[in-house]
């Protein structure tokens, strides 16, 4: 813990400036487009393959469509779980953010007087892809890429280490996987009880599905038929 207070090995603190050093050297805009994308873009981008793999869950006949409306409701549940484990952890380690240790450094995000480690916004990131991954593998393997986009951004940015950003990309990924046994065990009946419900069946299942059909398909596939129309 006394060496991540401190700021870290030299190999953190040496991929810091390498990574960080590029924002030096790029034009003004292009910093603030990554700016943007890191603090706010690749989050919407994430909750918007969610929202499309539900577009896409909804289509599947039956047992399928309410499996995949479990995965994708625990997505969300997961990375909230993820972000409030984060809190006494941040505190406990009590790590600076680099900028206050280090001099030299492009910043390209204002207002960061919290913590370092872990990551918000990595574990964030990573706990929707990997809950993505639960729903639909080819979606999920496109989140998960997007996750370590928005890693790499934070240190562009200046305002987190690399370490800070893999803790924050672990801690999503555990919370996400060791959790989900139970997480589908609640939410399926849930979700099954919702697609027969005349109201809000339309979350789960289409109007032009019915609910009893029987399925075959591996969780995998749940949104391969939309990305495929």
């Amino acid at each position: 813990m006394a060496g991540l207070t401190a700021g870290g090995p030299n190999v953190d603190v040496s991929l810091l400036y390498e990574i960080n050093g590029l924002a030096q050297d790029a034009p003004g805009w292009l910093d603030r487009v990554v700016g943007f994308v890191g603090e706010y873009g690749l989050l919407l981008a994430l909750v918007l393959l969610v929202l499309w793999c539900w577009r896409g869950v909804r289509r599947l006949p039956g047992a399928a469509a309410a499996e995949g409306f479990a995965a994708l409701v625990w997505t969300p549940l997961a990375a909230g779980i993820a972000l409030l484990v984060n809190i006494p952890l941040r505190q406990f380690v009590g790590r600076p953010r680099p900028f206050r240790q280090h001099g030299g450094l492009e910043v390209l995000a204002d207002g960061k007087t919290d913590f370092s480690f872990v990551s918000d916004h990595a574990t964030l990131a990573m706990a929707l892809g990997v809950g993505l991954f639960i729903a639909n593998r080819r979606l999920g393997f496109l989140g998960i890429g997007i996750a370590l986009l928005e890693g790499l951004c934070r240190v562009y940015m200046g305002v987190h280490y690399p370490t800070d950003v893999i803790g924050g990309l672990a801690l999503g990924t555990a919370v996400v996987l060791l959790l989900a046994p139970l997480a589908m065990a609640l939410l399926t009946p849930l979700a099954r009880a919702i697609a027969a419900s005349p109201r809000i069946g339309w979350l789960v299942r289409s109007r032009r599905r019915g609910l009893a059909q029987p399925v075959d398909l591996p969780r995998s596939s749940s949104c391969e038929n939309d990305l495929a129309a």
